[in-house]
């Protein structure tokens, strides 16, 4: 389907999406990238893909499939053809937009940001959601960066690179959040700490609490009596 009608000015809007897919084209340069999840694009006949950390500008007149994660949210900028937006454009989302994205922003403010953002070259894509389905599955077991990287097909020095632009934390800080997210969970329900501390890859019941402790500041003790309260 081909959309032709033009734009005097460009609008932004965010997008949710439920795993749907289309195919169109549009009389209008866009400008996406994800808040939440990621996106599959062919455009032009070529394969590239969004995310958090990396958009893309898709030209006026340029046939475009997709496909949306399940529950992705993207930026979407529609903007009136110029110069600098006549070429697929790959370009590092700045971290700044991320949160600041739902304060409705001055759409023709972002397309400059755009023209002056960083390019990026092509890369390997992270699923951040699937990789930690994976883990969760065996969260008792051991998961050094080697073996996450593995899963994405990455090299662990790229991996630890994607996964910092994508979640913001190292591969061993974003593992050992899955890790006190399922033990809190846990120890909330009733289990015992020896239990929980064994499901979750920790290697006794005191190592659970330091970490619980430490990172989240509370103790098992207070997440049990939530249970029983």
């Amino acid at each position: 389907m081909s959309e032709v009608r033009s734009l005097l000015e460009p609008s932004c809007s965010v997008r949710r999406y439920s795993g749907e897919h289309a195919a169109h084209a549009h009389g209008y340069a866009q400008i996406l990238y994800a808040l939440h999840g990621r996106m599959e694009l062919e455009i032009a006949g070529r394969a590239a893909f969004v995310d958090t950390a990396c958009g893309i500008v898709i030209p006026a007149g340029a046939a475009h499939g997709y496909l949306a994660a399940p529950a992705s949210r993207l930026f979407v900028i529609d903007a009136p053809d110029q110069a600098g937006l006549a070429r697929v454009r790959r370009f590092a989302v700045p971290p700044g937009w991320r949160a600041g994205a739902a304060l409705a922003p001055d759409a023709a403010a972002r397309v400059a940001q755009v023209l002056q953002a960083p390019g990026v070259i092509a890369r390997r894509g992270v699923d951040v959601a699937r990789l930690a389905q994976a883990v969760q599955a065996a969260l008792h077991e051991d998961w050094p960066t080697a073996r996450l990287a593995a899963l994405c097909h990455l090299s662990p020095q790229r991996f630890h690179a994607r996964l910092r632009e994508l979640a913001g934390r190292t591969p061993q800080e974003w593992l050992r959040g899955l890790r006190l997210d399922r033990a809190e969970a846990l120890l909330a329900r009733g289990l015992p700490l020896e239990t929980v501390a064994l499901q979750c890859g920790y290697a006794s019941a005191s190592a659970l609490a330091y970490a619980l402790r430490r990172e989240r500041g509370v103790g098992a003790r207070a997440l049990r009596k939530q249970h029983a309260e």
